[in-house]
């Protein structure tokens, strides 16, 4: 296992992409933070937030969701384990010169949700 934490993002585990698709389980699941936990940052341009958020998208959602509990100084939890999204398979599409084009796609029971 990397020396990262898992990427506090809100949604992370939710976008489909391929390097975030496990097919064998098929299931979507979020990504490592950026930077390792005992990278020194003060020698950087990356900062702190790196070692927890794998992009800025990511690191822009979880402030927008949190915004009113710092506000108010409440506690954030910090994600300690992976999240996963289930129900996903990898689907072919169509065939062209360069071979087959794959797409990921939700799947509900085994039918594909449109």
């Amino acid at each position: 296992m990397p020396n990262k934490h898992f990427c506090q993002g809100p949604w992370c585990h939710t976008q489909v992409t391929q390097d975030r698709f496990l097919k064998s389980k098929g299931i979507i699941r979020g990504r490592y933070a950026r930077l390792d936990r005992d990278y020194d940052h003060r020698n950087s341009y990356y900062g702190m937030r790196d070692k927890y958020f794998c992009s800025q998208g990511c690191e822009s959602n979880w402030l927008s969701a949190n915004m009113e509990n710092i506000e108010h100084g409440r506690p954030i939890e910090f994600i300690r384990h992976r999240r996963e999204s289930h129900g996903y398979a990898k689907v072919k599409n169509d065939e062209s010169r360069w071979g087959p084009e794959y797409s990921i796609q939700r799947v509900d029971n085994g039918q594909l949700i449109e």
